[in-house]
């Protein structure tokens, strides 16, 4: 295992047993580890507004015997992502692009493989049913987990009413757009590695009003999963320097596809409405879009059941 894995394989198996003040040490590292390498401890705890010796304390609870071992760990992290296009060129340098296509493509197939095996149905069933009762519903996936957010938010829109995008820049706006969440609504939080700060605090403020929360995520060490009650696993590692997120793409449309068989009338009703819409602003073209009745998933069987 190499020194960049080790060492976000230390902070992940220890935190959900941290201090508070650890876990902020923790994700600002994840979130910001190409500054963090050049802090020393006085001024990492500087910007985190704690003290030098708890930053100490925090290299020493990882394994380190002290801040000068783990801030070189953290170097050579840094240095292995820095060479994340090197290791491109050695790996796909002589390869045609056929074969780049295919290599991609089929360890996207495998971390598929790998979620049906291990995403637990339980946790998956609980979710469908946790979002279709919720009396809000709100979804947070920030930077690269960004699509992933807004393809959730479209089709449950479609499915439900009361669902809200959190796109915020700061997590005092993400605060201010979940001010009035309580413990009918449900929060979605989708973030894979580096996880992002501002989805852990949503979730964790939807956590303290009592809301239910669910985690979109790589790994149950997933600091993500400290505040949720029900965790969808799905691998994403990097083939490249890209994360993959094929996986979390697929978890999401079954999530939509088994609401979509859960609330079947309804969704068709919103369709509906939806070509009325579309129809009467000319929104589309009636020859580029599918009416209602040729959608061969609305004449499904199962949705009379």
């Amino acid at each position: 295992m190499d020194d960049r894995q080790d060492i976000l394989t230390k902070i992940n198996d220890r935190f959900n047993v941290m201090s508070k003040s650890h876990k902020a040490i923790a994700v600002y590292i994840k979130e910001h580890y190409d500054q963090a390498v050049f802090m020393t401890a006085a001024k990492l705890g500087e910007t985190l507004g704690i003290s030098e010796s708890t930053v100490v304390r925090f290299a020493s609870g990882i394994g380190y015997e002290g801040y000068p071992e783990f801030q070189k760990a953290l170097e050579e992290w840094v240095k292995n992502k820095l060479s994340d296009v090197q290791r491109i060129g050695a790996k796909y340098g002589h390869s045609s692009q056929s074969e780049i296509l295919s290599s991609v493509l089929g360890a996207d197939m495998e971390k598929i493989q790998d979620t049906i095996v291990n995403l637990d149905p339980n946790a998956f069933e609980m979710a469908v049913n946790t979002i279709l009762e919720a009396k809000n519903v709100y979804v947070i996936g920030l930077r690269s987990c960004a699509p992933l957010a807004d393809f959730l938010h479209f089709y449950l829109n479609m499915i439900r009413g009361n669902v809200k995008l959190l796109n915020t820049t700061s997590v005092s706006e993400t605060f201010e757009q979940m001010i009035r969440v309580d413990e009918k609504d449900v929060i979605i939080g989708i973030s894979f590695p580096r996880y992002s700060m501002r989805t852990l605090k949503a979730l964790e403020f939807a956590n303290d009003r009592n809301a239910k929360v669910i985690s979109i995520t790589d790994s149950i060490h997933s600091p993500m999963c400290l505040y949720s009650s029900c965790n969808l696993l799905a691998r994403s590692d990097m083939v490249s320097i890209v994360d993959s997120l094929v996986a979390p793409l697929s978890v999401i449309n079954a999530l939509v596809v088994a609401m979509c068989l859960k609330r079947p009338q309804e969704v068709k009703k919103n369709l509906e409405t939806l070509e009325d819409v579309w129809n009467n602003y000319q929104v589309y073209l009636n020859d580029e879009i599918n009416f209602i009745d040729e959608e061969p998933m609305l004449n499904n069987p199962l949705w009379k059941m």
